[in-house]
């Protein structure tokens, strides 16, 4: 019905008593999250103020609804053990009159949980039609006290004039595909998608899972499978995490979207298609989803599926770079001994004894091979989008401010999303679990929310030219099927101003004096101490918020080059070229290396002082005497 979606509000949600406001019945929602400790004004569950079978949580439907079953959790909480282990259902037409559920004459005992993360779903023998329904602990985990969070299954029964059903009803016109794909079903969508816009759409994959499942990415571009010089490439990737599935319904549904919307002629995305080389990658995690997917949106719980097949977490098993960078500047050896960008990934982490995922290595291939711009990976379970850096530098500490050298343009970027979203910065909107980033516009600092060292955003920034950010999509992970068209409505918008957020900065080329365009070139913005490198063909692009910039171009063998770009409010990068000349050092090399000349070897040259003193003296002759 919607308490773990927040499609019940808080006002819907009652009990019989509570034990502080922190577990009252508007935290008894299914897979509600605590926070560190448990006295937290957001804990993670309804816990009743008494222990006996008295006790109630209470839901209304505000509409006649069918009930077709419940879904219990115990409390969420690092501390606590608390479940339910056995309880009634009784449901009611005017909240004063309760009819308790039966098997025959007997009121039915449903049976409860074991622990306290895992859902257990109970069926009613019968659906029951009512508009309150309410659940009646009778035991609990004889060490700890009653407390639940709960899930109810139903329908609305048919009413047309209800007031709350129309004020809460979200529809879509777009004609796509709104269902859960699985592994098969997700290749045979793409393929579809391929096929019906085979001039602007190539499928590839970047590696295989741990069991041997291919990772797929769909590449939508005016010409497919080519890197065009000038032409900014941006990335999508979802299901690192394989239980947070509403990203990769997004990205499938993005897909089908760009290509309808290109065929019926929208100048928006054919403008996107023509000058952006896109890639999506909706499904990190394939192996992870299978296990989320097996048991439904319902019982897949807040972890099952997280971890790759050998129990890695994908997102946050690249290498750390922070603590290199940052004990280079702390020892002062940038940029002498070390450079502030593309930071060498340890050999270490390169071994094959080292636990890094099969799909870690792939990805890293990947952002490795293809000249990245900027790149966003959906997350679930939250509704907040985080950028860099996710680790803190204080050593020790959870939770820390630590911004990055473009930590204005990291802002920017995750407010595109977050503020185009129709819910991230409703002030409005109920907290997911236990923070209210509305009040921060929708977005954070990832090392300010909680320290995790080697993320992808981290690696990406740190290893490439990439700026990648985290969007944390829904709060509820997996989503029931019928919420997909909604959960779209909520994020499309978003999703294409993000990528139209690649060409805001500054473009070019950096030639040699003969028109021929220069690798790893490195481009330097004056005041941010952050640079990054031209690609292959000699391209660059810079992501940088309005203003005029002092840009440096340096390049191995050639002088050093510099002048102002001015980036405007409208979106469109600033084209700024470079042409560089030849050092007369690297020239001379040149010259020697093409004819197989050795340098002219000097004679040493000793000052006057050590020249006289290397002199032999007069000689003198013996004169005989006689």
């Amino acid at each position: 019905m919607g308490l773990e979606t927040l499609k019940i509000d808080d006002f819907q949600l009652h009990a019989s008593t509570m034990r502080r406001y922190g577990l009252g019945a508007h935290r008894g929602r299914l897979n509600i999250q605590a926070g560190l400790y448990d006295d937290d004004l957001y804990d993670g569950a309804w816990c009743a103020g008494r222990n006996d079978p008295l006790q109630w949580l209470e839901v209304d439907a505000r509409r006649l609804t069918k009930f077709t079953g419940v879904i219990t959790q115990g409390r969420s909480s690092l501390w606590s053990s608390d479940w339910v282990t056995s309880y009634k259902v009784l449901v009611s037409n005017d909240s004063h009159t309760w009819v308790t559920l039966k098997n025959g004459s007997q009121d039915l005992i449903f049976i409860g949980n074991k622990e306290k993360e895992i859902p257990v779903l109970n069926m009613f023998p019968v659906a029951v039609v009512a508009r309150y329904i309410r659940v009646n602990p009778r035991s609990w985990f004889n060490r700890g006290s009653i407390c639940m969070r709960v899930e109810i299954l139903g329908c609305p029964m048919p009413d047309s004039q209800n007031y709350y059903h129309r004020r809460n009803e979200i529809t879509t016109t777009d004609n796509l595909d709104f269902k859960h794909h699985s592994y098969k079903e997700m290749r045979h969508l793409m393929k579809v998608v391929n096929e019906k816009c085979p001039n602007i759409t190539r499928i590839y994959n970047i590696g295989k899972s741990h069991s041997g499942q291919k990772l797929y990415a769909i590449e939508i571009s005016d010409n497919p499978g080519e890197h065009e010089r000038g032409e900014p490439e941006f990335r999508y990737t979802a299901g690192s995490h394989g239980n947070e599935v509403l990203g990769r319904e997004l990205l499938l549904l993005l897909m089908q979207f760009m290509c309808q919307e290109y065929l019926s002629g929208s100048p928006r995305i054919r403008h996107l298609v023509h000058e952006t080389r896109i890639h999506l990658l909706p499904s990190v995690n394939p192996d992870g989803y299978d296990k989320a997917l097996e048991v439904g949106s319902e019982l897949s719980g807040w972890s099952l599926g997280r971890w790759s097949q050998d129990g890695v977490d994908i997102h946050h098993n690249f290498p750390d770079l922070n603590s290199i960078l940052w004990e280079a500047e702390t020892k002062k050896w940038i940029p002498r001994k070390m450079l502030n960008h593309h930071v060498p990934i340890p050999e270490w982490y390169q071994s094959k004894n080292s636990t890094v995922a099969a799909e870690t290595r792939a990805l890293v291939s990947w952002m490795e091979k293809i000249p990245f711009v900027l790149g966003g990976n959906l997350q679930g379970g939250e509704l907040v989008v985080t950028f860099p850096y996710d680790r803190t530098r204080s050593q020790g500490v959870s939770r820390e401010q630590t911004p990055t050298p473009d930590d204005h343009v990291f802002r920017w970027l995750a407010f595109s999303y977050a503020s185009t979203h129709r819910l991230m910065t409703d002030a409005r909107r109920r907290v997911c679990h236990t923070e209210d980033f509305a009040k921060e516009d929708g977005t954070i600092n990832g090392a300010s929310w909680h320290t995790a060292a080697g993320s992808m955003n981290d690696f990406s920034y740190l290893h490439t030219n990439c700026f990648e950010l985290s969007m944390y999509v829904g709060c509820d992970k997996f989503p029931h099927e019928r919420e997909l068209a909604e959960e779209w409505e909520n994020n499309r918008e978003s999703l294409l101003v993000f990528m139209e957020q690649v060409h805001r900065g500054i473009k070019g080329i950096v030639w040699d004096m003969q028109g021929r365009g220069i690798a790893n070139a490195i481009i330097q913005v004056e005041g941010i101490g952050h640079d990054i490198r031209t690609a292959a063909d000699g391209d660059y692009w810079r992501l940088l918020n309005p203003g005029e910039y002092s840009i440096t171009v340096r390049a191995e063998g050639y002088s050093a080059s510099s002048k102002v770009c001015e980036v405007g409010y409208d979106i469109g990068a600033t084209r700024c070229d470079f042409t560089v000349s030849r050092t007369n050092l690297s020239r001379i090399k040149e010259i020697m290396e093409r004819y197989n000349k050795q340098p002219i070897r000097q004679p040493l040259r000793l000052p006057v002082r050590q020249l006289q003193a290397r002199r032999p003296g007069p000689r003198h002759r013996r004169v005989r005497t006689s």
